[in-house]
């Protein structure tokens, strides 16, 4: 999967959470205001018609005993407007009843209807003069009736009041349920949106640390064994393309490394019998040379002897980078070591005009190495010093028994090396100062040699003050 599609799904898989919260949020809105709507257009007016209607009663059988006993007339008109009036508002209460009890208790309600049919036969017995009659039905009957709907309507209204209870109950659990829903999901979706980042992150950044650690690898050479892909995504496809640019490094820098090894091999036995051939020239073996011959002989010495080093070199640094160095391990005293190459290297000084030291710290050097190759170590290391060096300058050589490990030093008041360049300065075929001449071989060797004895080597330079070049072995 693509990481653009790995992406996406995230965040849609957040956006699905986030509009399923908000499809609940609205369907709880919507509850809730028509759960208020209701409250408001139907119950509220159910609750002010019924109390008005249940006060108007009193008054109402009030005007009908005034209109029994008094006989006037105005209270039994003013009652047959008020009656009237109650019964209408009655049939508008049966329009908001939302429950069968409410339903119910209207119903016992009707009994206003009764009610007037009462008062209308108390009003025939007064027209037939029956007073006595017409007074007993509004003291016993009538009044019963007022009653029965005054116990109805208030039951109406304690029906509706738990009602409208019952409902803000539901209305405060269902608010809770959709707070708690609300806080859920968010949360939710936060926490996929966190953990899907992290996925992504994560496998990016271990992608992209191998990477970094791989490239490292090819600058410095190093670079063998491919990197593992398993995703399908951007990141693997440049691992693979990665992986397949270092095999044909690799491969390149083989066929270089064979091909050097190769002309290098070619080259040394012809070398070897030029130089031989040369020598025995110098040395008048088949009869005297004129002085002009023995200059060109000396020429042809040289010639092959630089070439032959040079070819020793590159053959050295093939086996040493191709791990196919055997050790020739053996006690030996650094401290001579040291001395013995301070003094073929004194030559070399002297013609530079640079004043060459030896120095050494500590009282037991004795150490298990390969008593050939160390010894070419110091020598590299300290003819790259005289060379760097200008005239009056100095080059000291230490040998310090350092607790685990030993040291050798050599630090000279060169030009030293510029900092741009200092990292890359233990690489085969690179020169801080090529126009001072070197194959660019001899600390690519150093490096080796010291690996090759389980220890390391360091530069430290500062460019116009000098130099300083630590080889550290470790105790065997």
């Amino acid at each position: 999967m693509r990481l653009a599609s790995k992406i996406f799904l995230t965040s849609a898989l957040v956006i699905v959470v986030l509009a399923g919260v908000g499809i609940l949020s609205l369907r709880a809105v919507e509850r809730l205001v028509s759960v208020n709507r209701d409250i408001a257009t139907r119950t509220v007016p159910a609750l002010r018609l019924t109390a008005s209607t249940r006060e108007a009663l009193v008054p109402l059988a009030r005007l009908e005993t005034h209109a029994v006993v008094l006989g006037d007339p105005r209270y039994a008109t003013a009652w047959t407007e008020r009656s009237a009036q109650v019964a209408a508002d009655l049939v508008r209460l049966a329009t908001y009843a939302q429950s069968p009890e409410e339903t119910l208790h209207i119903r016992e309600a009707r009994a206003f209807e009764e009610y007037r049919r009462l008062v209308a036969e108390e009003h025939a017995l007064l027209l037939r003069g029956d007073h006595a009659g017409a007074v007993r039905l509004t003291d016993t009957d009538a009044r019963e009736l007022v009653e029965q709907v005054q116990e109805s309507l208030d039951a109406l209204m304690a029906s509706t009041h738990t009602r409208v209870l019952a409902v803000q109950a539901e209305t405060a659990r269902l608010e809770a349920r959709t707070w708690t829903a609300m806080l859920v999901a968010l949360g939710a979706a936060a926490g996929l949106a966190l953990l899907g980042t992290a996925i992504i992150a994560h496998r990016m950044t271990r992608s992209l640390e191998l990477l970094s650690s791989a490239t490292a690898e090819v600058a410095a050479g190093a670079f063998r064994e491919p990197i593992s892909v398993t995703s399908h995504d951007e990141i693997g496809s440049l691992a693979r393309s990665f992986n397949s640019m270092g095999s044909q490094l690799r491969r390149m820098e083989e066929t270089r490394q064979e091909f050097f090894a190769t002309v290098s091999h070619e080259l040394r036995s012809p070398l070897t019998s030029i130089r031989g051939a040369a020598e025995l020239l110098h040395e008048g073996v088949l009869g005297p040379l004129t002085d002009r011959q023995g200059r060109l002989v000396n020429i042809v010495t040289l010639s092959s002897g630089r070439l032959l080093g040079l070819v020793n070199e590159i053959l050295e640094m093939s086996r040493l980078r191709a791990g196919l160095v055997e050790l020739d391990r053996k006690p030996l005293d650094l401290e001579r070591l040291v001395s013995r190459a301070v003094e073929e290297l004194y030559p070399r000084a002297v013609e530079a005009g640079v004043t060459l030291e030896c120095e050494r710290l500590g009282a037991n050097f004795t150490y298990c190495g390969d008593e050939e190759r160390l010894y070419q170590l110091v020598i590299n290391l300290g003819a790259n010093a005289i060379r760097f060096t200008l005239g009056g300058g100095r080059v000291i050589v230490r040998v310090i028994e350092a607790g685990p490990e030993f040291e050798l030093q050599v630090e000279d008041t060169g030009v030293g090396i510029p900092a741009d360049a200092l990292p890359h300065i233990f690489d085969a075929y690179r020169q801080a100062h090529g126009e001072r001449g070197g194959t660019g071989l001899g600390l690519a060797i150093v490096r080796g040699v010291a690996d090759a004895h389980g220890g390391r080597v360091t530069a430290e330079s500062q460019e116009g003050k000098g130099s300083r070049f630590t080889v550290l072995l470790p105790h065997t």
